[in-house]
């Protein structure tokens, strides 16, 4: 029965291509709420999402197996990795071309040094602080960042290189990064601005969607997307250069924070949002109050959905929960639960 395989499918699928799957569901629904995006649509979508988790499974052992590969696609995040490689495989490119997906977030912690030990070690001590470590994530982050390195440092010299990003600086300083790593190899490096090229291709009178992040692209439109990119021209030594010496001077600075302000990262202290998180909570209590809700404090996980909801930034859940517990620690919040985790605890404001 076609359920059963639906349910061994799911079963196989791995984090990455699973947390892209739900991602693209959710913002169809969101567009089929708040935009002209039909019914029609929708249910056409759907479909396509349903058929790709079988496409996935049936492609997993043709995917482990060892080969050669024409190109290799660097993408920051697990939700646009999953993205591109279902629209590789749409392609009939997926056998040929490798994705290399970087787990991090690069607006978030400091990148001081990142490229030599000490900065790493900085670095995984303060996202250490970050996560809320209830399922050894932190291990795992920092397993997957070496990797990671290793993977993109090992690309063999005549495979060209494709990094996509859009306009947010986790996106952008994790270009920069990733430029420092390969600043001595001769590769052909094309850099794909997934926010502008979707802008050009798909924004209409009727609708216009600012994707902040590459993984907010469905399949379909990445594919459109690195299709119309390869008549682009790659990097030149003069881009690259520049963009090396832009980590140059991200690697000096201590901030913890970094935003993307008028083209460029700007580095920024990290209570930069915390009275936008109060002002917030102001205006939910308001809100509860006049809609009459009996309970007295409201879900960790609603303010901090709400906060990144209005938010023309990309720094992650983490990172406002962190922030969250720490303005829990000065006493401007006041909280019930345990908070070992997100969904087990509730705040208001004090006072």
């Amino acid at each position: 029965m076609e359920i059963d395989q639906l349910k061994l499918a799911i079963k196989e699928l791995q984090e990455e291509e699973a947390k892209s799957l739900l991602f693209h569901v959710l913002l169809r629904v969101n567009l089929l709420r708040e935009t002209a995006y039909s019914e029609t649509e929708f249910i056409s979508d759907i479909k396509n999402v349903y058929e790709m988790v079988f496409k996935i499974s049936r492609e997993r052992s043709e995917s482990s197996q060892h080969r050669e590969f024409h190109m290799t696609h660097i993408l920051f995040g697990d939700s646009p990795a999953g993205s591109l490689k279902y629209a590789l495989k749409k392609m009939g490119a997926f056998k040929k071309e490798k994705v290399i997906s970087f787990w991090d977030m690069f607006s978030v912690g400091p990148v001081w040094k990142l490229h030599e030990k000490a900065g790493q070690q900085a670095r995984f001590e303060f996202m250490q602080k970050v996560m809320n470590d209830e399922h050894d994530d932190f291990r795992d982050y920092q397993k997957n960042f070496y990797e990671t390195m290793d993977q993109i440092v090992s690309i063999p010299e005549d495979v060209p290189i494709t990094i996509w990003v859009a306009e947010n600086a986790h996106e952008q300083t994790g270009l920069r990064y990733v430029l420092h790593l390969l600043k001595n190899k001769t590769n052909d490096i094309k850099v794909i601005n997934s926010t502008k090229m979707f802008t050009e291709k798909f924004n209409r009178p009727d609708i216009e969607y600012f994707a902040i992040k590459t993984g907010e692209i469905i399949p379909e439109k990445l594919q459109v997307i690195y299709e119309e990119s390869k008549a682009e021209a790659s990097l030149s030594q003069h881009e690259r250069k520049g963009l090396e010496e832009e980590w140059a001077a991200l690697a000096d600075t201590d901030e913890t924070l970094r935003i993307w302000q008028n083209e460029k990262i700007k580095s920024v202290r990290e209570d930069y949002y915390d009275q936008y998180m109060i002002n917030t909570a102001k205006n939910l209590q308001i809100e509860r109050k006049r809609a009459e809700e009996p309970e007295a404090y409201m879900k960790s996980a609603r303010l901090i959905g709400e906060v990144i909801g209005h938010l023309d930034q990309y720094m992650g859940d983490t990172f406002f929960e962190y922030r969250l517990r720490k303005l829990i620690e000065k006493g401007v919040f006041e909280m019930e639960g345990n908070v070992k985790a997100m969904r087990y605890y509730s705040v208001r404001l004090k006072g």
